[in-house]
């Protein structure tokens, strides 16, 4: 990847008997997506978030594989922020990532808080 830090270009997501999530990342070398389907749940389509946007950035590594620990909202001072916990198995660590939800829209500030904590890490793979 080259030092190249992935952008957030769409999360589209859809809803019928479960819910599927397709997050698209850009990087110079063009657009990879990552999909996830779970539950229909509102209170569980963070989590599909958070799976398909590991699942994208696993196709801009083709290396490293990645588990969501955990996900949630917590609010603080009036401002709400996704929160993840990410798992690298192979090489034993955790990451922590937020951001703040913006316009009531969790579903993207669960992609952001995702990137956030994996941004330093992706900068390290070859």
């Amino acid at each position: 990847m080259e030092n190249e830090r992935p952008v957030l270009k769409a999360v589209d997501v859809e809803l019928g008997d479960v819910v599927t999530v397709a997050v698209a990342l850009t990087t110079s070398d063009g657009t990879r997506t990552g999909e996830a389907e779970g539950s229909i749940d509102p209170a569980a389509r963070a989590r599909v978030v958070g799976e398909a946007t590991l699942r994208a950035l696993e196709t801009l590594t083709g290396k490293a594989k990645f588990e969501l620990a955990a996900v949630g909202t917590t609010t603080m001072d009036g401002v709400t922020v996704a929160l993840v916990q990410v798992e690298e198995p192979a090489q034993g660590e955790r990451y922590v990532g937020s951001a703040l939800v913006r316009h009531g829209d969790a579903v993207l500030a669960t992609a952001r808080a995702v990137l956030d904590a994996l941004n330093r890490r992706l900068a390290a793979i070859p």
